[in-house]
């Protein structure tokens, strides 16, 4: 057998014989002609077995192939700007490890419910595929930008004694006779780390009870949560503009091919790059005035429909800073030039995709959050932890969380977050 080799790296061996191991996507017949469209999880070849080129066994074998056979074939490869992706191999022989049963998924249409009950087998397809590889590109962007601008990565918790991002959407277990929940972020432990070692994030899986059925929401999803000690609202908007630039533009570079299987407009994205607008809420709600939404009033918490119409005012994404304090989470920092509004902000992405980071500064005032968790009949025993950090050489410090899916969903442009994770997990969905 000739060397393997993966069909991403098909153009170093052009013209040399190689041997690819992978599945049958699909097949044409031609009679004496079978074109068969090969993927190794790398990538798609379209492999021509010519009947005169190669014994009546392997012909024949290639004849009996169906939807999702796995297959060992050798041949040549060589330039083809015709075929999908530039290259065809020229087979010389085919060895078949399975006929596949017939394959569920055919080239026709299926609906949505019929494709995410068979989401076991639907990862195969060819936009599946480019879609989780952009994923995979984004988490190592992700690590790429912290890691090389010092954030040390440290692994928080996820079974918590408390509610980090309020009481209503806990998943509650039992904890050895004790309630427990599955954690809805890592900051809070973060806050703890930072007083440590100065710059620090967590990436991990996060929960939440949301009783949604959003295209914009799953109940486990992953997020990556940066937390810096002396760090105010204004450093935190810099590094998250500079941070989601890019991972932007590295998928730009890396996956272009990808984002053209998916029919992305890639020049939606080019424009993503530091510095990005900004905003306050009350201009927001101004903004929103303007847009016809009349009705909407201060204080109220910024929907769906209302981040669209935000974003769609700007090319790039566009931080709203400084929402009312009473919409965000306890501790959260009080503006000191007018407390009735914090310093959050969170960065809206363009085209109607919303939120993709969230975040702000601290309060480092014990007797504030304090009076906080009394006001938000949070349990106070479950929090002397984590007000200890404000006792013991309390800093100004920021952080923000930015969800991976969100973040796929709009640079791939799809119209639910559930392409964007192997195997979502939503309201009414857990199988498989």
């Amino acid at each position: 057998m000739a060397d393997h080799v993966y069909i991403q790296d098909i153009a170093k061996h052009v013209g040399h014989e190689v041997t690819l191991k992978g599945w049958l996507a699909d097949k044409t017949d031609k009679g004496k002609l079978q074109f068969l469209r090969v993927r190794d999880g790398t990538g798609f070849i379209q492999a021509v077995v010519f009947a005169k080129e190669v014994s009546p066994g392997t012909f024949e074998a290639a004849k009996q192939l169906t939807q999702e056979s796995s297959l060992l074939v050798t041949g040549v490869p060589r330039a083809e700007p015709r075929a999908p992706g530039g290259y065809e191999l020229s087979v010389k022989d085919l060895q078949v490890l399975q006929i596949a049963k017939e394959f569920p998924i055919t080239p026709k249409e299926h609906g949505v419910e019929f494709l995410m009950e068979h989401r076991h087998l639907w990862l195969r397809s060819p936009r599946q595929h480019a879609i989780l590889r952009v994923r995979a590109r984004v988490i190592r962007a992700i690590r790429e930008w912290l890691d090389s601008h010092d954030f040390l990565l440290v692994d928080t918790p996820i079974l918590t004694p408390a509610a980090v991002e309020g009481t209503t959407t806990l998943f509650e277990t039992d904890y050895f006779g004790t309630p427990a929940y599955l954690t809805q972020s890592g900051q809070l432990y973060n806050e703890a780390d930072i007083m440590a070692f100065g710059k620090v994030y967590c990436f991990g899986p996060t929960f939440r009870a949301e009783k949604s059925k959003t295209r914009r929401h799953l109940t486990e999803f992953w997020m990556v949560e940066p937390e810096w000690a002396y760090g105010t609202l204004d450093d935190y908007m810099r590094v998250g503009e500079e941070f989601v630039s890019y991972i932007v533009q590295t998928v730009l570079k890396d996956c272009a091919n990808e984002l053209r299987i998916l029919e992305r407009d890639t020049s939606k994205l080019e424009s993503v790059t530091p510095p990005f607008p900004r905003i306050t809420y009350t201009e927001a709600v101004e903004l929103l005035h303007q847009k016809g939404y009349s009705d909407f009033q201060w204080g109220e918490d910024l929907g769906a429909p209302h981040e669209a119409a935000i974003s769609e005012s700007f090319e790039k994404p566009v931080f709203v800073h400084r929402y009312p304090t009473a919409m965000k989470a306890f501790y959260m920092a009080p503006d000191p030039n007018d407390p009735k509004v914090c310093l959050s902000a969170d960065l809206l992405a363009p085209e109607g995709y919303g939120e993709i980071i969230g975040g702000g500064e601290r309060s480092a005032d014990l007797e504030y959050l304090e009076q906080q968790i009394e006001h938000h009949h949070l349990p106070r025993a479950a929090y002397e932890w984590y007000l200890d950090l404000r006792k013991y050489g309390t800093v100004p410090h920021c952080g923000f969380g930015l969800g991976v899916e969100r973040t796929v969903a709009w640079i791939c442009k799809l119209e639910h977050v559930r392409e964007t994770i192997p195997f979502p997990r939503m309201l009414e969905k857990i199988y498989p």
